[in-house]
């Protein structure tokens, strides 16, 4: 498997892989404001869905053209001449962050190490920009992310309320880079 910056003939490629996900859990959240103005309370907590739902990715055609366009990277992950998937990183140098706009796997291909691989490059590529935090967005339904950042290590570290196109609350998950 190769990792490597992705080329402008590797964008179709990268469009047609199967971003969607299934998930049987999600992370729901709780806000209470407390006696006065001085307390607020934020529970997150995992939550068993009825049945299990497949989700699109909130980013398609266009605004996932626009999003890479944005980037300061998007390396891809390549087997035999096939993109099997890629990662999105933007460089905010002003805070030390490396950020993880989008990390995608091809459904068929997930569990076989290659997001793993692609975590580690945008790693590698952090530091090599002189950066402190690797920081990943996901969605509080996408509990395969969740499980797969809190398993290679990274921590919850923020949240923001409407962040997606479709008014979803976005996760952020942190690691040092250091």
């Amino acid at each position: 498997m190769l990792i490597r910056p992705a080329e402008y003939r590797d964008l179709e490629a990268c469009c047609a892989l199967d971003h969607s996900y299934t998930t049987d859990r999600v992370w729901q959240v709780d806000v209470r404001d407390g006696e006065g103005d001085h307390l607020l309370t934020l529970t997150f907590r995992e939550a068993r869905l009825p049945r299990e739902v497949r989700v699109e990715y909130p980013l398609q055609g266009e605004r996932l053209l626009m999003a890479w366009q944005r980037c300061d990277a998007l390396l891809v992950a390549e087997e035999e001449k096939h993109i099997h998937g890629y990662v999105a990183i933007t460089a905010h140098a002003g805070h030390g962050i490396a950020w993880v706009e989008g990390l995608i796997v091809d459904r068929p291909l997930r569990r076989r190490g290659i997001g793993t691989r692609l975590l580690e490059a945008a790693a590698w590529w952090g530091r090599n920009q002189g950066l402190a935090r690797l920081l990943l967005e996901v969605q509080t339904k996408n509990y395969p992310a969740i499980r797969f950042c809190k398993s290679r290590g990274l921590t919850f570290c923020g949240y923001a309320d409407h962040y997606w196109p479709a008014q979803d609350i976005a996760l952020f998950f942190g690691i040092s880079l250091q």
